[in-house]
This record gives structure tokens, C-alpha cells and sequence, in this order.
């Protein structure tokens, strides 16, 4: 782009930072195109396809003419279906009208900080984190604070460490659990730790997303707003992209005390306005119908998790937990920064993630996107073949580097 276009942008934009994970994706693509066999571990989505199920209610609702404009927080089927599993599964209490269906977690997130934050406020974001969040928080003027933890504390952020970080000026605590990019999961005595710094601070509001809810591998999952402590000041956001592989299909909601929720619906009512129609029933459906499907693709993530973490912690000097969640692995790679290859000099993360493009052809991402840069990002969302292959590559080609 030239100068004189990039002076035209507005500074908001020239702040931002492209998504790292649609970044390496492309890359992947790119070579792809000219002609190598690349395996792209890179995206965070699921191989498997939306359970014909829903896919056959969206068909109905379409046959229907459930084709207009629907209202901003959703349908109220998609919404009541909503507060029905928010008390089911989570064993939280909400009324419709505390739920803002969108397109997408992620615009869900974004109408939390975009009505929750001024500049000036800072937002704790506990780290490793979505490569999105921090980034959102800049959008919205305020100053992300991240508070991280590595490999030896199996990547979860103690409540002794949050306490520490919170000032006059934090108004929102942002996480995930089971996490993306690490996969770890926040156990409930770790959780009721967390809720108990929150509260001696009446003025900060707990963001849960827990978009990986369903791809779980400890048997429980503990949402933090049953804590009663906080419930009234946590908002749950959640999804259908990951437990039901509907990503395509872009919806999100959250379940928020009614201030939030309000607010949440007027900033989107002027940005998106509803989720598409026959989507929402069909998401509906999903919620209400048999999870079977789900359950199965758990198991299989699982099983995947179990081939990638006994493969990875087959390479010299990687460092590898167990995740308890979601369908990434986080190797600690840093022992093969100052090393080199053919002239190609691995530095951080970043240079060893273009260095396995280039001579791996397996696609990853960088952890410095998701603020911790001695690792890289694997997802396992792909065959056990190919797997285990570009695990295989990976080994080979860290071999060469001295």
C-alpha cells in the first residue's frame, strides 16, 4: 500500500494487528498453490462437519421462510433454548432477556468491551490468551494487561498472580477455559480462587468464554458464574462453532446480568443487528436435540490428543504438557532459539514457525501472537494420519538445526 493510502487510514486501523492464526493460514495456502503437499495445523477449527441433524432443521427453516431480518439480542426459540442449557449443563440461572445471541463468541467479546470499556480503563487478560482478545481491548481505547503463566504452571494464571495485576483502573478480567491456544482447563478449586479476588473488587466484571465447553476431556466443566460470590458480575460467553462444528455458521451468545445484556444489544443493534434467521433455529435445535454427535467428536479429540502429545514429546528439547481441553498443543520450543539452519536463523517462535512452513510444509502459529513467545500453536483438529506425518515432518526438520 502506498504512503499516501496508509495516511488516509485512520490510526485505529494502522494499530491493529492482523489475526496471526488467518495469517499462517493463508500462508499455508499460498505454498499449497504452488504445488506442496502443506499440512495446516494452524486454524482452530473442527474437520468434522455440522451434524446432519441441524443441518436438516436450517433446511426446514429456510423451506419455512424463516428468511428475514430477526431481532437483535435473537430469536426468542434460540434464546429460551439458551437459558434452558445455561441451567442444564452450567447450572446458571438467566431470563431471556439476559441473552445476546451474535455472529459469532468473537462479536460477542467484542460488544462486551466495546460497552464495558473507556480509554484509560485496563483489562486483565490472563495469558497464555485468543489471539483476538488483546487486540479487541486496544479497539476499545483501553490498555490490556497480561499476567501470564508457562509450561510449569501448565499455563494457568494463579489467583495470587491476578490479584497482583488488578489496579483502580481494571474494569474487566478476560479468559478461557478449556484455553485456546493451550488447552488447558481451569479446575474449580483454581476457579474459586480466581472469584474470590474478583470480588473484593466491586468494580470489575469476570468475561468467561468458554467456547470449548464441549471438547473437555476431565468429565466436568465449571462455569465461574456459579461462584455466588460473582454471578452477578460474570458474563458467560459461548458458542456453536467448536461443540457442534458450526463455524461457518457464525453464532455466539452470552448470558449477562441484565445491564450488560441491555447495553450489549444496543451496541450491536447499531453494528450487525441480528444473526441470520434460519441459523438461529437451527442452533435451537442443536441445543435441544441429542448431543450424541458432540460426545463423539470429544472422543475422537481425545484419542487425537493422546497420538499428538506421545509423538511431540518424541522430539528432542520440546516441552510438552498434557491439555485437558479443546484440540491444540502448546509446546515450549525455546531451546532451539539461537540455533540455525542454511543460513536461517531461528530467533523466537515466529522464525521457527516460518522455518517448518518452509521446510516442513506443516503450518503452525507463532505463540507470540497469544502472548507467549517461547511457543508454538498445533492444532489437532485434523486426521490421525496426518498427524502423526507432519509430526513426523517436524521432527525431521528440528533435527537440522544446530
Amino acid at each position: 500500500m502506498e504512503t499516501a493510502e496508509v495516511q488516509l487510514l485512520s490510526n485505529r486501523i494502522q494499530r491493529l494487528n492482523e489475526s496471526a492464526t488467518i495469517k499462517m493460514a493463508q500462508l499455508a495456502r499460498d505454498l499449497r498453490a504452488k504445488g506442496h503437499d502443506v499440512i495446516s495445523l494452524s486454524l482452530g477449527e473442527p474437520d468434522f462437519d455440522t451434524p446432519q441433524h441441524i443441518k436438516d432443521a436450517a433446511i426446514q427453516a429456510l423451506n419455512e421462510g424463516q428468511t428475514k431480518y430477526t431481532p437483535v439480542p435473537g430469536l426468542p426459540v434460540l434464546r429460551e433454548a439458551i437459558v434452558n442449557k445455561f441451567k442444564r449443563e452450567n447450572n446458571l440461572d438467566f431470563e431471556p432477556s439476559q441473552i445476546v445471541v451474535s455472529n459469532g463468541a468473537k462479536q460477542s467479546i467484542a460488544n462486551l468491551c466495546m460497552t464495558l470499556l473507556d480509554k484509560g480503563d485496563e483489562a486483565v487478560i490472563l495469558t497464555p490468551f485468543w489471539v483476538t482478545y488483546s487486540e479487541i481491548v486496544k479497539l476499545a481505547n483501553a490498555k490490556p494487561i497480561e499476567v501470564s503463566a508457562g509450561i510449569e504452571q501448565d499455563f494457568k494464571v494463579t489467583a495470587e498472580q491476578l490479584d497482583a495485576a488488578i489496579t483502580d483502573k481494571t474494569r474487566i478480567v478476560l479468559f478461557s477455559s478449556p484455553c485456546n491456544p493451550t488447552g488447558s482447563v481451569y479446575l474449580e478449586h483454581e476457579l474459586r480462587a480466581i472469584a474470590d479476588v474478583v470480588a473484593k473488587y466491586e468494580n470489575i466484571v469476570i468475561i468467561s468464554d468458554e467456547i470449548y465447553e464441549h471438547i473437555n476431556f476431565t468429565g466436568k466443566h465449571v462455569s465461574i458464574g456459579t461462584f455466588e460470590n460473582v454471578k452477578d458480575r460474570t458474563v458467560t460467553v459461548n458458542g456453536f462453532s467448536k461443540g457442534f462444528a458450526m463455524t461457518g455458521w457464525r453464532l455466539g451468545y452470552l448470558g449477562a446480568p441484565h445491564w450488560i445484556a441491555k447495553a450489549c444489544t444496543k451496541m450491536q443493534g447499531q453494528i450487525t443487528s441480528g444473526a441470520t434467521a434460519f441459523g438461529q433455529i437451527a442452533a435451537a435445535h442443536a441445543l435441544n436435540s441429542d448431543m450424541t454427535p458432540t460426545y463423539k467428536m470429544r472422543e475422537a479429540f481425545e484419542k487425537r490428543r493422546n497420538l499428538v502429545v506421545s509423538l511431540m514429546r518424541e522430539i528432542p528439547k520440546f516441552k510438552v504438557n498434557n491439555p485437558l481441553g479443546a484440540f491444540y498443543v502448546f509446546p515450549d520450543v525455546s531451546a532451539y532459539f539461537g540455533t540455525s539452519y542454511e543460513g536461517q536463523a531461528i530467533n523466537n517462535a515466529s522464525d521457527l514457525c516460518e522455518f517448518l512452513l518452509q521446510k516442513a510444509h506443516v503450518a503452525c502459529v507463532t505463540g507470540s501472537a497469544f502472548g507467549a513467545d517461547r511457543c508454538i500453536r498445533l492444532s489437532y483438529a485434523a486426521s490421525e494420519e496426518q498427524l502423526t506425518e507432519a509430526i513426523q515432518r517436524i521432527k525431521e526438520a528440528v533435527a537440522k538445526l544446530k
